[in-house]
């Protein structure tokens, strides 16, 4: 890899075509997104974007997961400091708007979980593939905060509105395959076959006419720009959530492995 990518920490990188990047998360812990892990998350996408010798990315999770999600104790710190939250919340709106303004096409191939900020970069992938039975959860209502991250812009646009307000508002776990049979991704393999099938992509789109494809993304990801206002809304309320009492609940319930007992009023 060229110097570009020598800083990362917590992302690696390979070449499974010579214009194609993998991107693969690897913390040692799950791949679970701590506070450097989340802003090289932001950073990734527009040292893709300024690379001449990329055409196409994947991005994928080390060893038998995708991302397991936030890191707890990035989470506490969020919900604990206002400078980290503050600091959360722009990396937390960077990262979206930094793959959807990537220029060059991206693949996601999900497998084990799915959550959280590795999650945001799954769905906002050009193209989401997942094994049959990865664990797809958007886990903000059972933290404690509001669907915030990539959720709120993108999720009714691809399996409406029903769906998105059920999975969104339950935390339900959605399986790969009934993923792709209500359209959030957009195929799902056997795991055997998961990462050969998102080179196979990748290199499809590495190959083909540059020009016309990177304006094929910028035009439709214009549907996401357009959804930019019911994004930032939901960001600014899932943040504003790290500053109350739910999410100490939800936060101690996870480390704890047990089910939350939220208050049952709600100041709103």
């Amino acid at each position: 890899m060229t110097d570009r990518y020598a800083k990362y920490q917590r992302l690696r990188f390979d070449r499974p075509h010579p214009r194609v990047l993998r991107v693969t998360m690897d913390n040692g812990k799950m791949n679970t997104a701590d506070a450097v892990m989340h802003q090289e998350l932001v950073q990734i996408w527009r040292d893709i974007d300024a690379d001449p010798s990329v055409n196409a990315a994947i991005i994928t999770g080390a060893g038998t997961v995708f991302s397991a999600g936030g890191d707890f104790a990035m989470v506490d710190a969020i919900a604990s400091d206002f400078e980290a939250r503050a600091r959360g919340w722009k990396e937390a709106r960077d990262i979206v708007y930094a793959i959807i303004d990537c220029n060059k096409p991206v693949v996601s191939a999900m497998r084990g979980v799915a959550v959280g900020a590795g999650l945001v970069c799954g769905i906002l992938a050009d193209v989401s593939i997942a094994t049959q039975d990865c664990r797809i959860v958007d886990g903000h209502t059972r933290l404690g905060v509001a669907a915030g991250d990539h959720a709120a812009i993108i999720w009714p646009l691809l399996c409406g509105m029903a769906k998105a307000k059920y999975y969104l508002m339950t935390c339900d776990q959605l399986l790969g395959a009934e993923a792709e049979r209500i359209g959030l991704i957009s195929m799902a393999v056997e795991d055997a076959a998961l990462d050969d099938k998102a080179v196979a992509v990748a290199t499809r789109l590495a190959e083909g006419a540059q020009s016309a494809i990177r304006w094929t993304k910028y035009s439709l990801n214009n549907w996401l720009r357009q959804a930019g206002p019911i994004f930032d809304a939901s960001l600014a309320l899932e943040f504003l959530g790290f500053s109350g009492p739910e999410v100490h609940e939800g936060l101690a319930s996870h480390q704890e492995k047990r089910k939350p007992n939220f208050p049952p009023d709600s100041p709103v």
